[in-house]
């Protein structure tokens, strides 16, 4: 069992970070504060592969174990965790639409996704069905060689300001059986979009709800087969709970730095804060559970990558603690700045606002620990999780 990174991974994880110290950290908090989608720097992070790490090649991707995504994604999250987890929304995306999408849409589609050049947003969520997503109501009816799309979606990530939605809608009947998977592009004739939402963070993309009103798209747009959208929504999911876990590491890490650096400069009572045992040992006590958390998503990472029976308990895990151990890192972090932590001319409270929501989408972590407990108790006990 190796820990190390390789030295091509090394180098591309270096990559990621030299564009998010160049393209994220002079303009992240601006756009914060703005609510300003940066699509020119998520283009140029396309350039460099990072909009189609895990997309296969055939869409144009760069077909990377997702264990190399999880290097680039924590990279840009330790500057920016919002624009962060839009790409790494925008990449599940991709994944999704490159994989299951007939050729011809995968195609049209995929270069341009995986380039940066045109955005996707993932439609899962709707006003009803957030944790039980197996009970959406958008339905899909198959009308001649066109599916008519009608429902609504809720807090999507993106809307408004994307190029192309993978939806899931009800094609069948009622549960997970019921539902497929849809490649709609986000301007087809009757599609509205809600006000963008005002929000604790994730400032730097919009959300928004999407209204289908007779949307109509080819049959081709279909992803796999009728009645398999559950299943690729959830295969989606575990990369995804991996991607979001590994925004948190990012967030956390960045914080980190800030108050290594913050103890180290800041003096009271004639000496630096850095010298002080009590908070010497807050700091220890982020950096152990920040490691931990981070060897956690890649364990799952790996997991996911060699098809392990029980990857999808195992990103459950890694979404579970490392969400949670990040928002608490920021947090610590933003205490030992003391007052100056609270206010926005430091990042700290730009990056707990942004953790803050990882505790909550793909899963919240309530329901991470109800498909965890399922796996211990319906599955071989202690040994379901070795």
């Amino acid at each position: 069992m190796d820990f190390e990174l390789s030295e091509e991974q090394r180098a591309f994880a270096q990559s990621a970070r030299d564009f998010a110290q160049a393209e994220f950290a002079p303009h992240a908090a601006r756009w914060d504060e703005e609510a300003i989608f940066p699509r020119e720097a998520i283009a140029q992070a396309g350039e460099l592969g990072f909009c189609g790490l895990y997309a296969p090649e055939a869409a144009g991707g760069l077909a990377l174990p997702r264990l190399d995504a999880t290097l680039v994604f924590e990279e840009l999250a330790a500057v920016d965790p919002s624009t962060t987890a839009f790409i790494s929304i925008h990449n599940m995306a991709t994944w999704m639409l490159g994989t299951w999408a007939t050729p011809a849409v995968r195609d049209h589609w995929g270069p341009l996704l995986c380039s940066g050049q045109k955005l996707a947003s993932y439609c899962l969520t709707e006003p009803g069905a957030g944790s039980d997503a197996a009970s959406l109501k958008t339905r899909a009816e198959l009308v001649g060689h066109e599916y008519v799309i009608n429902g609504g979606k809720a807090f999507i990530s993106g809307a408004g300001s994307t190029d192309v939605l993978i939806l899931m809608a009800r094609s069948g009947g009622p549960g997970a059986a019921g539902v497929s998977a849809f490649v709609v592009p986000a301007d087809s004739p009757g599609i509205s979009y809600g006000k963008k939402e005002h929000k604790m963070g994730w400032n730097s993309q919009p959300t928004r709800t999407i209204s289908f009103d007779n949307v109509r798209i080819p049959a081709d747009h279909l992803l796999g087969a009728e009645g398999e959208g559950f299943k690729i929504a959830m295969k989606g999911l575990d990369g995804g709970r991996i991607n979001i876990a590994t925004c948190s590491v990012g967030a956390a890490q960045g914080a980190l730095a800030q108050a290594q650096r913050y103890m180290q400069e800041r003096q009271q009572f004639g000496k630096p804060i850095a010298s002080f045992q009590a908070l010497q040992f807050k700091l220890a006590d982020m950096a152990t559970e920040l490691v931990a958390a981070r060897q956690m998503v890649r364990l799952a990472a790996a997991k996911l990558d060699a098809g392990a029976p029980d990857a999808t308990t195992y990103c459950a895990m890694a979404k579970r603690f490392a969400t949670d151990v990040g928002f608490t890192v920021c947090n610590e972090a933003l205490q030992l700045h003391g007052g100056y932590g609270y206010i926005r001319e430091y990042p700290l409270e730009r990056l707990l606002r942004d953790a803050r929501v990882h505790q909550i989408l793909e899963g919240t972590n309530e329901i991470m620990r109800v498909i965890i407990s399922r796996r211990l108790l319906d599955g071989d006990g202690p040994e379901a999780i070795r």
